[in-house]
């Protein structure tokens, strides 16, 4: 039995905004993106689809963005500081907050202010990022058996979480946890 859908309207497309705005925390580019996935779903469906549905999707969102509930600047400045906190490096923190649909300046402001926040130079705070980054993961001088064997490994995980090799040697080789919080 074939799914239906409900069909496109500007009033669906509100609602669907609001659906989504309750749950999760979007960009703009955010949420254009998941309007014109639930068109497009309906349209593989066969559902009714309104005619000018690109323009009711904007009218969509510069209604949220009017009204204060979609703001690019805070959403990326929440999400550098939640995504620091995980512990990944500055530069996962840009590309994840780039493909989440955030505009270069305002990714570079939210990087600021993260700064600012902190009380850092990037440099420490890419470091704090690795530090928790090592911790999570129990890497390097957390790593309870085998560290030297398992050496390679750490440093490439650290590599892929996007730090830069001599700040994930340092990590990875340091004696202990402590020693690194002295640095």
């Amino acid at each position: 039995m074939k799914r239906t859908a409900s069909p496109i309207t500007a009033k669906y497309l509100q609602n669907a905004a609001v659906f989504y705005l309750e749950r999760y925390a979007s960009s703009a580019e955010g949420l254009r993106r998941v309007l014109r996935r639930r068109v497009s779903k309906a349209r593989l469906l066969d559902a009714p689809v309104m005619d000018n549905v690109d323009e009711a999707i904007e009218a969509v969102v510069q209604k949220f963005v009017t009204a204060g509930l979609l703001d690019d600047k805070a959403f990326a400045q929440t999400k550098a500081r939640a995504l620091h906190r995980r512990g990944l490096s500055g530069r996962l923190t840009r590309q994840r907050l780039q493909v989440a649909g955030v505009g270069r300046e305002d990714v570079d402001k939210a990087m600021e202010a993260l700064d600012d926040e902190l009380g850092t130079a990037p440099a420490e705070r890419e470091l704090q990022a690795a530090l928790a980054f090592a911790r999570r993961r129990r890497l390097g001088p957390w790593r309870m058996k085998d560290r030297e064997a398992n050496k390679p490994r750490d440093l490439a995980s650290m590599a892929r979480a996007g730090f830069a090799y001599e700040l994930a040697r340092k990590v990875i080789e340091a004696s202990d946890p402590e020693s690194l919080d002295e640095t």
